[in-house]
């Protein structure tokens, strides 16, 4: 068996071995080898970018030690090298998926029978190896969403946290960073992920791929010796170092450093912690910006300091979706804020971003004073609140936003969602009701646009409580629609405008408002009503199969429109109340 000299010897072409193999390359360590057992390794652009000495469908038979000369056997040849990182992963035996699920030819671990292309497919992970399956797919042509909920972005390889970020950006992938489905199961022959949370929506796809927890080989699994183990050149890599394993094993910030201890010539690259990268953030913004940021601020319009309607241009794909349903904005946490507030952990996340789901808003006439129609349209509209920080909670997008103003970058989330739509309306001549609290109002603003494009005949209200009148930010918008639609009213309601009565949405209910001042009846056989903003203005029952709903103590408006025969629109039964609450 022919024998070569390396300066290192990699075993394992998953993310953290090709993370290892590609510092070192940068360094200057001029022969390095990567042993995968497989026919390919995790990211294949890095092998011809670095240049990357692969040997492929080579096993490691043992590892060695002759002093400061390490000797790697492989079923192909045999290596010798100055160094050897033992990167390789292993499939646990008996792992099954957390949430409850049956595999199945759509519903399986680790891999899928052909490429995917132009398929739909959820993998599920947390970890690297769901990020080497979402570019494996992602390459081939299929349409990914990753579920990572608890990912942690620190705790995986450089190299993966870079696919996972160009993914992302290049818009290949959605990435669902805090949300998993707790459960999976086939409805009418597709997999169907149930993620029971407002925030993600149940959602179909063709195959749904759970990445398994891999666990490092084993010394034995190696064939270690034990004068490879005592010889202080032969590190098996894991996400956080562990000296009291039977063989260390070390994160790859501290594999770099020993490498750099080894080859003193060259100076390896010590893959910085988010501390570091914080108290050095003049150097390094630019490129984070660069890496994470999809998109543009086109149009940043302050209502007054703390509310302001913005838009965003996405650089890549369409803005196209049903009015009323949303999308994610985000910043860095290393971009400054606009208070004094301390984000809790920034040390930790400040390289990460921070981000929220807002409900889309519209625009209600275009630049020629015609109202706003849905061509030639390549921004999306928000209508924003700063959110001031409090003992129990510390905001972190809006205090950052708030310094934005047109022409900055900002991260826009891929995917559009939401069943907070207009599709139960069918009835042109039906009565539509719009009841929100202060920002609730942007969704309304997209439906009434709509319907009022499409020509609906029916009477349409949008009814929003604030606390004063300068928190209207499309207050002679909406006045200048009542003027050119006489099916369409506007009923601003300031809670704390000095001579103004307060009024709250449940007394229009209440107090027959809509009949006496508008001559609308409430009649749940013609009339759809949508409420968004306040969970307290909107009252929505605790309810168990068999037992009678069991309202809030504040009476909502869910329980006075119950009164008068309106039913809730369920998943499973549809009913003419809608609602998008928005804390």
């Amino acid at each position: 068996m022919s024998e070569t000299a390396y300066d290192l010897v990699v075993i394992g072409g998953n993310a953290g071995g090709l993370s290892v193999a590609v510092s070192a390359i940068k360094a200057g360590l001029r022969k390095v080898r990567v042993i995968e057992d497989g026919s390919a390794v995790a990211f294949f652009e890095l092998v011809s970018e670095y240049q990357l000495d692969v040997g492929y469908g080579e096993e490691v038979t043992g590892i060695d030690a002759d002093g400061d000369v390490i000797k790697v056997t492989t079923t192909k040849q045999s290596y010798t090298a100055g160094a050897c990182v033992v990167a390789q992963r292993v499939n646990p035996v008996g792992w099954t998926p957390p949430p409850p699920t049956t595999l199945t030819e759509r519903i399986v671990v680790d891999h899928i029978d052909g490429t995917g292309e132009d398929e739909d497919i959820l993998v599920i992970g947390p970890t690297d190896h769901a990020v080497e399956l979402t570019a494996r797919l992602t390459a081939a042509g299929a349409r990914v969403v990753l579920a990572a909920g608890g990912m942690d972005p620190t705790m995986l390889s450089r190299a993966a946290e870079s696919m996972l970020r160009r993914v992302e950006k290049e818009r290949r992938a959605t990435v669902l960073y805090r949300s998993t489905p707790d459960q999976v199961s086939e409805v009418d022959g597709y997999p169907m992920a149930f993620f029971n949370e407002r925030r993600t929506p149940d959602l179909q796809f063709d195959h749904v791929v759970f990445a398994s927890g891999r666990s490092a080989l084993s010394p034995q699994d190696a064939g270690l010796t034990p004068a490879a183990a005592s010889s202080g050149r032969v590190w098996f890599q894991a996400e956080v170092d562990d000296e009291s394993a039977e063989v260390p094993t070390l994160s790859e910030r501290s594999i770099a450093q020993h490498l750099g201890d080894l080859f003193p010539e060259i100076t390896i690259p010590v893959p910085p912690s988010p501390a570091e990268r914080r108290r050095n953030f003049t150097s390094v913004i630019a490129d984070l910006r660069e890496e994470h940021y999809n998109a543009t601020i086109t149009y940043f319009e302050p209502t007054h300091s703390d509310l302001w309607v913005l838009r965003v241009r996405p650089d890549h794909g369409d803005v196209s979706h049903l009015p009323g349903q949303y999308a994610s904005l985000g910043l860095g946490y290393w971009e400054e804020r606009i208070d004094d507030a301390e984000d809790p952990n920034l040390d930790k996340q400040w390289e990460k971003l921070v981000r929220r789901s807002y409900s889309i808003s519209h625009r209600i006439f275009d630049e020629h004073g015609y109202l706003a129609g849905e061509r030639g349209v390549d921004e999306l509209e928000f209508y924003i609140v700063l959110v001031p920080p409090t003992e129990g909670n510390v905001p972190g997008l809006t205090p950052r936003l708030a310094l934005k103003r047109p022409g900055d970058r900002i991260y826009l989330g891929p995917k559009v969602a939401g069943r907070y739509t207009l599709d139960p309306v069918t009835d042109p001549n039906g009565t539509v009701l719009f009841f929100s609290t202060g920002t609730g109002e942007a969704p309304q603003n997209a439906m009434i646009v709509d319907l009022l494009r499409k020509g609906h005949r029916g009477p349409i209200v949008s009814a929003v409580s604030v606390r004063m009148m300068e928190d209207l930010g499309y207050l002679d918008k909406h006045r200048e629609l009542e003027s050119r639609y006489p099916n369409f009213h506007y009923l601003p309601m300031p809670t704390r405008e000095p001579g103004v009565p307060k009024r709250y949405i449940q007394d229009v209910i209440r107090d027959g408002v809509l009949e006496s001042e508008f001559g609308i009846a409430l009649d749940p056989a013609t009339t759809h009503v949508f409420l968004c903003g306040n969970p307290a203005m909107i009252g929505l029952p605790t309810e168990e199969e068999g037992k009678e709903p069991v309202y809030p103590e504040v009476t909502g408006v869910v329980e006075l429109l119950a009164a008068k025969g309106f039913t809730l629109d369920h998943r499973k039964t549809r009913g003419n109340i809608h609602f998008e609450e928005y804390w």
